[in-house]
């Protein structure tokens, strides 16, 4: 049997219907922007693996480092236990998170960096004596995880509706798109004036899984100046948005006004192994301390603080800050926002939008579309037919690449976004393999 034969036979995947999905491809390892099949095809990652991977795949910076600290200290329990990675690592994180973060406590996802974020919001206001403030407002296309607390957070969908019934309830407001900044800004006054709000949790400037939905930092500074007015809590979900992606450090850098707490996974390790982090405000922290055993904040993991995820973290924090990173990253929006000029009013084009490294563009098809249309498919397996991972979200397709991909290999990647245009325009001529252009691996 093949490896995508042994996998089938045991193997649950995640967002996938077993039933009719093709057999999986066998990664069988990776380098830089790319990841390489068993049978030899190379695959350029454009969206660095769920936008987990920052400086490229088996970086040998990030593989000494864990290496070193397998030899030194696997694992050890962290409910009165602490060691080195973990200290330096919230050190680390504090110096460039926003200044009023003063506490890093540690998890193993984004969606459990959610969960805590919330039981935090929650029992900080009833440690404070007011049990009543348990409304929360999110946005309405969001998605923050596939936990019980951030599925209640998130959209409402097709992923969320068997388990409706279970989820409590949010306040839901319009993503404050430009020119309808002053509808979600009422919605928030008529929630603010009318509830007991506990805190208002956004995905900061780009609403990843709506399509990479963007909005304007002066709108978002407006919605949390609201809260803070009324005493409510900002949560940052900085799961996706963090470490670089949008161009500077944190979408919380293009901000006045401060979260009150962040979330964070995804990049912090640069895409080594599973690790997230809540961090929060002094004033939070404070509201846990006390005499009375009750007002712990009893929440932890297994593996939290992990020696060898939180040294990937320390390692890739190091790669991060390099000025080498700060010019990848400078040079990959440059090269978006000649690709936007570039495609900007071609027919099949209904908007691209960019922010930083991330670039997405909305085709204008004749059909409606959701994740489980045709096109949907049709533009996954153009991708991989030229070499190219993509994970389009319906008729939208984003790009969020290692910041190791050169100019070359995002060019391979503009290219197939025209070839998809073209699909919209043409659906009878998709391309075939044999009929592509060679692209070198520099």
């Amino acid at each position: 049997m093949t490896l995508a034969e042994r996998d089938h036979a045991v193997v649950w995947h995640p967002y996938t219907q077993m039933q009719t999905a093709p057999l999986p491809i066998p990664i069988v390892r990776g380098e830089g922007a790319w990841l390489y099949a068993e049978d030899g095809t190379a695959y350029l990652d454009a969206i660095a693996s769920w936008w987990v991977n920052l400086h490229g795949h088996a970086h040998p910076h990030i593989a000494r480092r864990v290496s070193e600290q397998l030899s030194t200290l696997e694992h050890v329990l962290f409910a009165g236990f602490t060691h080195p990675a973990a200290v330096e690592l919230a050190e680390g994180l504090l110096r460039i998170l926003p200044a009023n973060q003063r506490r890093v406590f540690y998890s193993d996802n984004g969606a459990t960096s959610i969960e805590v974020a919330l039981k935090m919001a929650f029992q900080y206001f009833n440690n404070l004596g007011q049990p009543g403030r348990q409304t929360v407002v999110a946005f309405r296309d969001s998605y923050h995880g596939d936990t019980f607390g951030a599925m209640s957070v998130s959209a409402r969908s097709a992923f969320t509706a068997p388990f409706a019934a279970l989820l409590f309830d949010v306040q839901f407001i319009d993503v404050p798109v430009p020119g309808r900044e002053a509808e979600a800004l009422a919605q928030l006054d008529a929630v603010l004036a009318g509830h007991q709000v506990a805190a208002f949790i956004f995905e900061p400037l780009v609403l990843g899984t709506a399509g990479m939905v963007m909005y304007e930092p002066a709108v978002l500074d407006a919605l949390i100046q609201r809260c803070h007015a009324h005493g409510a809590l900002a949560i940052a979900d900085e799961v996706m948005t963090g470490f670089g992606r949008l161009g500077r450090l944190f979408a919380a850098d293009f901000l006045q006004e401060r979260p009150d707490i962040i979330c964070l996974s995804k990049g912090l390790t640069g895409g080594t192994m599973a690790l997230g982090a809540t961090t929060c405000t002094a004033a939070i922290y404070d509201a846990f301390l006390s005499d009375d055993r009750t007002r712990t904040f009893f929440h932890g993991h297994s593996y939290t603080a992990n020696p060898l995820a939180c040294t990937a973290g320390l390692a890739s924090l190091e790669l991060l800050l390099t000025a080498e990173s700060a010019a990848d990253r400078a040079r990959i929006a440059a090269a978006h926002a000649d690709f936007t000029r570039e495609l900007a009013g071609q027919p099949g084009v209904r908007a691209v939008r960019r922010c930083g490294t991330i670039l997405a563009v909305e085709f204008a098809p004749n059909e409606t579309t959701s994740y489980f249309s045709r096109l949907r498919d049709q533009f996954y397996a153009l991708g991989l037919a030229r070499g190219v991972l993509l994970r389009p979200l319906g008729n939208i397709v984003y790009v969020l690449p290692p910041y190791c991909i050169t100019n070359t290999e995002l060019r391979q990647v503009y290219d197939v976004l025209q070839a998809m245009r073209e699909l919209v325009l043409h659906p009878e001529a998709q391309p075939t393999p044999a009929s592509l252009p060679e692209y070198p691996h520099d």
